[in-house]
């Protein structure tokens, strides 16, 4: 029994070391014209060529996006409007993301908000152009350089990160599942 928890402990710590970049996708409805996504992510070591991007314009069937990425602390690193080249063989014309060579281990925030909706200065909480506004149903808003009616829908894909929040949904942390799953087993293992 000893020898199989001894196992167990080795193979969980071996497998909690091991860097897990992925492409992860996230997407969902936006409401009002001032709505900010923000999607939280992390780095657990230095990564070359990551990629983070929207593929939801489709040539104007939804709102245009304009992104923007910021450090854990909110400093304000990179903004976008309309990148259609990050992955060109899903994203439209006026879709948004970036493609860094290199970006450190560590936290941070991808936003998408709705053009012409931008950064308002160098940190996440000198807000947004539109965060005075009155909230306005995307049905109802005439969005500067696109017209009238653009639809709620957004798809954000983050490529190379090793974790990220969806923002629409609450997700254990890998660590609590991680836990779980030894729990599982050292009960099995006690009840034979």
């Amino acid at each position: 029994m000893k020898t199989a928890v001894f196992v167990v402990f080795l193979l969980l710590g071996v497998l909690s070391n091991i860097a897990h970049a992925a492409l992860i996708h996230f997407d969902g409805n936006i409401k009002f014209h001032n709505d900010i996504i923000q999607i939280d992510f992390t780095l657990n070591q230095d990564v070359n060529n990551i990629r983070v991007w929207t593929d939801s314009f489709q040539d104007g069937i939804n709102f245009d996006p304009i992104t923007a990425l910021w450090s854990a602390n909110g400093a304000l690193i990179q903004e976008d409007d309309d990148n259609a080249h990050v992955n060109p063989s899903t994203q439209t014309d006026f879709d948004s993301g970036f493609e860094l060579p290199f970006l450190a281990a560590g936290d941070y925030i991808f936003t998408v908000a709705t053009y012409n909706n931008f950064a308002q200065g160098s940190v996440l909480s000198d807000g947004f152009l539109f965060d005075s506004q009155a909230p306005v149903e995307l049905a109802d808003w005439t969005q500067p350089a696109n017209g009238i009616n653009m639809g709620p829908y957004w798809s954000v894909w983050l490529d190379g990160v090793d974790a990220a929040t969806n923002p629409n949904v609450p997700v254990p942390a890998p660590s609590s599942l991680l836990l779980f799953a030894l729990a599982l087993v050292m009960l099995r293992l006690k009840k034979s």
